[in-house]
C-alpha cells in the first residue's frame, strides 16, 4: 500500500469522542496513514459521529454527506455508526452518499479498514447490537472478560510504541493528540450500567468498565509531557469508577495521585451521578491541592415524580441538600448540571419544582434540553397520551433557557470581588488573556478574561480578583 495515504478526522460530540479520535489517529499513524488537519485535503475523511440526541444525530449525518459531496472517500465511526450500523448505511445510500459505516470493533484494525475504503472495496456495514451483552452482568467479572477480548491485539500494539504516542485504553492501545492546548480529556472508564428510561447510551457504549490506575497515571504523565496543564476526567459515569475493580472509592484514591503528576496544575472530574456522590468524594474534591472543587452533577430534573419516571434518584429537597453540602465544604465551588424539560407526563407542578430548584441552587452552569424519543428506550414506549407535542416542548425549552441564563448571570455577578485562579489559555493582546477559573470547565461553562500588566503564557496559573461579569463570563485583574 502506498505511503501517501492521507486521512482527515472530524470529531463530533463529547470529550469522550475526542479521546476515541485520538486513539484512532494513533492507530492510523502506526498503520502508515498520514494525518491531515480537519478541512485539509485528504484521501479519506473519517467522521467520528455522535448519537446522543436528535440534533447531534442530524449534525453527524450532515457532516458525512458534506464530506462525501467533496468527492473523497468517507467512513463513519462513533456512536451513531455503532448504534445504527446497517440502518445508517441504508439511509446514506438512499441519499446517494457513498460512505463506509464502521463499528467500535473495527477500531483495533482501523488502518486496514481505511485501506479498504481507499481501494474502493465494499465491506458489509456494521451490524448494530446491544453491547451490554458482550461483558458479564457482574461488574467484578468484567475485567477478565475485557482482557480476553483484547488478548489478540497484544502482539499488534506491544511496546515499543511509535514516537509521540502513549498508552490509552489499555497497554496495547495508543493515543495521539490531535489538538494542542493546555487542557486534555483523560478517559477513566467506558460504558454505563444505569437504566435511565430516556437514555440509549448503555446499549451502544456497553457495560461499565474502569481503566486500571497504572494506565491512567501513565497517560497523565504523557499528557503532562506534551504540555497539558489540566486533566479533564471523562466517562459515562465517573462516580462508578472502580466498582468493577473491587473498590467503590477508587476515585477518591486516584484524584490525589493524578494531581501529583509533575506538570499538571489541575484535575477536574466530569459527569457525577448525584445518587453516587459520597461524603468522602466531596471531601477529596474540595480539599485536595490540584483537584478543583468542580461538581458536574447529572440532575436531569428536580421533580420527584418526573425523576422516578426517568428511573433516576432524587427530588428538589435532596438535590438542594447535596449542593449545600458541597458549598459548606467549599463556598466557591463550581456546580453545573443539565436538565431535560418536556419529559412525558411533566406537569405545571413539576416545572415549578424545577424552577424553584434553579433559583435556590444558584448553579454556575446550566444546560437545558428538550425531551425527544430515543430508539430502544423505555420512555419511547410511554403512552402517547402523556407525551407533549414538539411545540410545547420547544416552548418549555425557551422558557427554562431564559431562566438558566438569568441564574448563571446572577451567580457570575455574585463572584465579583472573589479571588480566583485562572488557567491561561491564549493571549488576546494589549494585556488581555483568555482563561478559565476553577469553576469553569472547557467549552461548556464560560471563560474569564484576565487583565495583566506582565507577560503571561498559555498554561500559567494566575491568581486574580474578579472585577466584572457578563453573563456566565468573568473579567479578572491579575
Amino acid at each position: 500500500m502506498s505511503s501517501s495515504r492521507t486521512v482527515s478526522l472530524v470529531t463530533l460530540g463529547c470529550a469522550r469522542n475526542e479521546v476515541d479520535s485520538e486513539e484512532l489517529a494513533a492507530r492510523l499513524a502506526a498503520g502508515g496513514w498520514t494525518l491531515r488537519d480537519e478541512g485539509e485535503d485528504a484521501d479519506v475523511v473519517l467522521v467520528n459521529t455522535c448519537g446522543f440526541i436528535q440534533a447531534a444525530k442530524q449534525e453527524s449525518i450532515n457532516e458525512v454527506i458534506e464530506a462525501a459531496g467533496s468527492g473523497v472517500k468517507v467512513a463513519a465511526v462513533g456512536c451513531l455508526a455503532e448504534r445504527y450500523g446497517t440502518e445508517l448505511a441504508s439511509a446514506l445510500s438512499e441519499e446517494d452518499v457513498e460512505a463506509q459505516v464502521l463499528g467500535f470493533d473495527d477500531y483495533a484494525d482501523i488502518a486496514a479498514r481505511l485501506d479498504d475504503v481507499l481501494a474502493g472495496k465494499k465491506r458489509p456495514a456494521h451490524v448494530a447490537r446491544d453491547r451490554r451483552t458482550l461483558l458479564p452482568v457482574s461488574p467484578s467479572s468484567r475485567q477478565q472478560a475485557k482482557a480476553e477480548r483484547q488478548a489478540d491485539l497484544t502482539s499488534v500494539w506491544a511496546p515499543p510504541l511509535p514516537e509521540g504516542l502513549a498508552p490509552a485504553s489499555g497497554p496495547q492501545v495508543i493515543r495521539r493528540r490531535l489538538a494542542g492546548g493546555v487542557t486534555a480529556p483523560l478517559k477513566i472508564a467506558s460504558g454505563c450500567d444505569r437504566r435511565c428510561s430516556f437514555c440509549a447510551i448503555p446499549s451502544f457504549r456497553g457495560a461499565f468498565v474502569s481503566r486500571r490506575p497504572p494506565e491512567l497515571l501513565a497517560e497523565a504523565r504523557w499528557l503532562a509531557a506534551s504540555g497539558v496543564r489540566e486533566l479533564l476526567l471523562v466517562s459515562e459515569n465517573s462516580t462508578s469508577y472502580g466498582k468493577d475493580l473491587g473498590d467503590l472509592r477508587l476515585l477518591e484514591t486516584m484524584l490525589p495521585e493524578l494531581a501529583k503528576t509533575e506538570g499538571i496544575a489541575r484535575v477536574r472530574v466530569s459527569y457525577l451521578q448525584p445518587a453516587e456522590v459520597r461524603p468522602g468524594l466531596i471531601d477529596v474534591m474540595t480539599s485536595t491541592p490540584g483537584v478543583v472543587p468542580y461538581f458536574d452533577l447529572s440532575f436531569q430534573h428536580a421533580s420527584g415524580p418526573v425523576l422516578r419516571r426517568m428511573r433516576r434518584f432524587g427530588d428538589r429537597e435532596r438535590f438542594t441538600r447535596l449542593v449545600e453540602q458541597v458549598r459548606q465544604a467549599a463556598p466557591d465551588a463550581g456546580v453545573r448540571s443539565n436538565f431535560i424539560v418536556g419529559f412525558p407526563g411533566e406537569t405545571a407542578d413539576d416545572l415549578r419544582e424545577l424552577e424553584l430548584f434553579l433559583s435556590e441552587a444558584r448553579l454556575d452552569a446550566i444546560g437545558i434540553f428538550g425531551y425527544s424519543d430515543e430508539d430502544g428506550t423505555e420512555a419511547a414506549t410511554f403512552a402517547d397520551e402523556i407525551k407533549l407535542d414538539e411545540g410545547e416542548i420547544a416552548r418549555r425549552v425557551d422558557e427554562f433557557a431564559d431562566i438558566a441564563e438569568e441564574v448563571m448571570a446572577q451567580r457570575a455577578a455574585d463572584r465579583v470581588g472573589e479571588t480566583v485562579e485562572v488557567l491561561v489559555e491564549e493571549a488576546l493582546g494589549e494585556g488581555r488573556y483568555e482563561g478559565r477559573a476553577a469553576h469553569q470547565a472547557p467549552d461548556v461553562d464560560g471563560s474569564t478574561t484576565l487583565l495583566a500588566d506582565r507577560p503571561l503564557a498559555a498554561g500559567d496559573l494566575v491568581t486574580a480578583r474578579v472585577v466584572e461579569s457578563a453573563g456566565a463570563d468573568l473579567v479578572a485583574q491579575a
